[in-house]
């Protein structure tokens, strides 16, 4: 959390805040209510949405897979926390364009990736389902953030010597 602490002091004032792959245990979402955002959520499992509306009846939860899901606002923060990494190779530029343009002006997105220079993707499986790790490499992503004209307002390896990056991005 103390992440998303980092990333919401680029935010001047609350307003719509999207959680993407919100799952059950709704911390992040409390964050985000706590300081006064109109928050949803969006994930790919029914039974994660059916315990997160059970936990936050309030909160508008969309069950989607967020590679075909489309926004229809612009959002003034997004977390896209240990989610999108989850998303196939082959989709990850169009998932991460698709979010980074969801940004209101001066929106504010915190998003974990895998740090490396170049794309990869592992897939394993996970309770009977494909799972996949992937990243289209840092390089890529900073192209992606500028051409959503975002800026990177924070970038750390939070888990060092893991490779497991963060980044406040910001929409220009």
């Amino acid at each position: 959390m103390p992440q998303h602490r980092r990333a919401l002091q680029f935010i001047s004032k609350p307003g719509k805040a999207l959680d993407v792959g919100c799952g059950n245990s709704g911390r992040i979402i409390d964050l985000l209510m706590e300081r006064g955002f109109e928050v949803e959520g969006i994930d790919i499992s029914a039974e994660m949405i059916r315990l997160a509306r059970q936990r936050h009846p309030q909160v508008v939860f969309h069950h989607a897979d967020v590679m075909e899901w489309m926004p229809t606002k612009a959002y003034d923060f997004i977390s896209g926390w240990d989610s999108v990494w989850h998303v196939p190779l082959a989709s990850q530029e169009a998932v991460w364009t698709k979010l980074l343009c969801s940004l209101s002006p001066g929106g504010v997105m915190i998003l974990s990736t895998g740090g490396l220079d170049e794309a990869e993707e592992v897939q394993n499986a996970h309770m009977g389902v494909p799972m996949y790790h992937a990243t289209p490499g840092l390089p890529a992503l900073c192209r992606l953030i500028a051409e959503a004209a975002c800026v990177i307002r924070h970038l750390e390896y939070d888990q060092w010597p893991e490779k497991h990056l963060f980044m406040v991005v910001q929409r220009l």
